[in-house]
């Protein structure tokens, strides 16, 4: 019964990298509706472009990494995939954004998707050893995946920072709020107020 259940890790790397390589390949994939909308409508309306430099990046170092590690075949192959994806995405960018938005594209992509990269790689091949060059390919894959997947939250910060203001200005407000100011009773009111008592009290029927 040991024997039928026993097998090793090297068993699971196949079918995890390739189960790996199809949710890597979907998560590339998952704009596809939005940019058919801009290329329908002609426009890419209110969206932005720098979540879709950074993962180009992002996968140009995966790519890298999976060239340079030893059996990472699979890891460079579903994000040359990404890439191409990637590379559609800008171009699209660059097709259909306002003038602002596609000069502002055209910089990002050519500093962050070709400059940039093109100069690690020319650096790293010329003066580093093969094993430092892994290191420094994994290092740079870690950073531009938290810049590719946290790139989004650049759309959300205002909103948040309008709460976090809106909420401080509310909490001031009860802090600091006061009641309309009423008259405080002078000596004078008081005297005013006992004479009309008594003239009422004068005035009453008599039983």
């Amino acid at each position: 019964m040991d024997t039928l259940f026993s097998f090793s890790m090297a068993d699971l790397i196949i079918p995890l990298g390739l189960l790996g390589n199809i949710t890597t390949g979907l998560v590339y994939l998952a704009p596809i509706k939005t940019f058919w909308r801009i290329v329908v409508n002609k426009s890419t309306e209110e969206f932005e472009s720098m979540p879709y430099v950074c993962k180009l990046l992002n996968a140009y170092f995966w790519v890298y990494y999976g060239i340079l590690k030893p059996n990472s075949i699979l890891v460079a192959t579903v994000n040359g995939f990404g890439a191409v994806c990637e590379i559609i995405f800008v171009i699209l960018f660059l097709l259909f954004a306002p003038p602002r938005m596609r000069f502002i594209t055209a910089i990002l992509a050519g500093v962050l998707d070709v400059g940039f990269p093109a100069a690690v790689v020319v650096i790293a091949q010329s003066f580093l050893k093969r094993e430092a060059q892994i290191d420094v390919a994994g290092f740079f894959c870690v950073c531009f995946s938290l810049a590719a997947y946290g790139s989004p939250l650049s759309a959300m910060l205002p909103n948040g920072t309008g709460f976090g203001l809106g909420t401080a200005q509310m909490i001031l407000y009860a802090m600091y709020y006061k009641r309309p100011h009423q008259p405080h009773k002078t000596s004078e009111n008081l005297e005013a107020n006992e004479s009309l008592i008594s003239e009422s009290d004068r005035n009453a029927p008599k039983v």
